[in-house]
């Protein structure tokens, strides 16, 4: 699976799981980290860990296993690692403090309509 394929896979499920504020963010031209984050939140760390365990399950599903998972046990800021790819799920309020959407600011928002539309024949 290449990278677009696993940001549109982790973005649907994210959808398909009533995610709040989805962002993806291209960031492969600022650093070397990554190539993409995601982004998304929920009004409660139930929801939080409910997202994590979802992306990681359709994800090994498609066998791709996360290198690294932070921060399950208090659930307000989870971060799953697949590399070229890092998600970020915030409970609303540690979303708003951190402010990584602002911070990446500079790297390049993808249109999630367009990923999860999925391509066109």
């Amino acid at each position: 699976m290449n990278t677009k394929e696993k940001v549109a896979l982790i973005t649907k499920t994210l959808s398909n799981k009533q995610a709040d504020d989805i962002e993806v963010i291209e960031i492969s031209d600022l650093t070397i980290l990554t190539d993409y984050f995601v982004i998304a939140s929920a009004s409660n760390t139930t929801h939080v860990r409910a997202l994590s365990d979802e992306v990681e399950y359709i994800a090994k599903q498609e066998g791709v296993y996360p290198n690294r998972v932070e921060g399950y046990q208090g659930a307000n800021w989870i971060v799953l690692d697949y590399g070229d790819v890092i998600v970020h799920l915030f409970y609303q309020q540690t979303r708003e403090f951190y402010n990584l959407d602002k911070l990446w600011s500079d790297g390049t928002k993808v249109d999630i309509q367009t990923l999860l539309d999925g391509p066109k024949a």
